[in-house]
């Protein structure tokens, strides 16, 4: 089974999480603070790091940027802090998922297994081209008008969802099952964020991506 990671500060959050994780069958080393949990990233490599913002001697954050400096090892942000503008920093940085406290641990599982199903998952060789936008979807790369874009999983999986379904209208809630993977319970806000950090990579075809007011998003050629 897989390997985890759970780096907080608070003990007893530690060891809520290692026990329901340990019951569904992983493994969990633990870290009471930023520094040490980049230690044991640089020693080991984890199938998943569920990561607490607000730590001592290093903040979540930058302990995310370090973990990525070297390793795509999928991150799960966790923290007190509801903040639109911690989130967006943490989708940012790559995040594959954010969970605001308090949390259902039962819920937490469920985003642990939908992460590690999407990251363990082999995508479908091929292309998928649409106008201007090249997507490879072995090496899972995105060209727009020829020019390579650095996106993050869960942008790259957004889209790739959207331009498979243009000209549908999409809910939100179809969004988040159908990318994330699990029934969300949270803000689905978190769409939103994720569709204007795509947005912001796509150049002349950002457009394309038709907000739907009250509903969601369509990808539409004719945008």
């Amino acid at each position: 089974m897989a390997h985890l990671l759970v780096a907080d500060d608070e003990r007893d959050i530690v060891e809520l999480i290692s026990r329901f994780a340990e019951h569904e069958g992983y493994t969990v080393d633990t870290a009471g603070n930023g520094a040490e949990a980049v230690s044991l990233c640089e020693k080991k490599d984890y199938d998943l790091v569920i990561l607490d913002i607000m730590m001592p001697e290093m903040d979540g954050f930058t302990v995310c940027k370090k973990i990525r400096e070297k390793k795509k090892t999928p991150v799960i942000m966790l923290s007190a802090l509801g903040a639109e503008y911690d989130k967006l920093m943490g989708f940012e940085l790559g995040v594959d998922d954010y969970v605001v406290k308090p949390f259902s641990p039962r819920e937490l599982m469920a985003r642990v297994k939908a992460v590690l199903a999407r990251n363990g998952a082999k995508e479908q060789s091929g292309e998928i081209t649409f106008q201007g936008i090249r997507i490879d979807t072995l090496a899972r790369a995105v060209y727009v008008d020829g020019e390579k874009k650095e996106l993050t999983a869960k942008e790259y999986e957004l889209l790739v969802y959207l331009v498979r379904n243009k000209g549908i209208a999409l809910t939100r809630e179809k969004i988040l099952s159908a990318v994330w993977g699990y029934d969300y319970y949270g803000d689905d806000r978190t769409v939103d964020w994720q569709i204007k950090l795509l947005r912001g990579k796509l150049g002349p075809y950002r457009k394309c991506i038709v907000t739907l007011r009250g509903t969601g998003y369509r990808f539409d050629e004719k945008a």
